[in-house]
């Protein structure tokens, strides 16, 4: 391999990890301000919720706290936890799967079909682990 080449190809991964860092960087902030907005609908509504919806509400958080420090260790470490990451792929499967289970005639069709498909991409990727 030319010394050119392996400069275009150092420059080509430098670039994907940029990018792949923006992504992880957005997913983050997305997963916190979900967070952050569940954490006010709890704080503001706890005395109205049953007592499964409010467990279901803090396994939600509990899986979405720990999505957010394996992103923060990627993004800072390049630390992938496959454990972790299989651990949560199955949690997000169960947790959208009572969700569906239990709302699914008051979604949006458009919404439910998008769940669907992203339920069914989860299941690919534990496959693929």
């Amino acid at each position: 391999m030319k010394h050119d080449d392996r400069k275009i190809k150092s420059a080509d991964s430098i670039d994907e990890l940029k990018h792949a860092n923006e992504r992880r960087v957005e997913e983050l902030l997305n997963i916190n301000n979900r967070y952050v907005r569940t954490q006010r609908h709890l704080e503001e509504n706890h005395d109205i919720a049953s007592l499964d919806q409010l467990k279901h509400s803090f396994e939600i958080q509990k899986d979405r706290e720990e999505r957010m420090e394996n992103l923060k260790n990627i993004i800072a470490y390049d630390k992938h936890d496959q454990t972790n990451e299989i651990e949560a792929l199955e949690k997000r499967i169960e947790f959208t799967d009572h969700y569906l289970q239990h709302n699914s005639a008051n979604m949006e069709p458009d919404a439910l079909e998008n769940t669907n498909e992203k339920q069914a991409h989860r299941r690919e990727q534990l496959k693929n682990f």
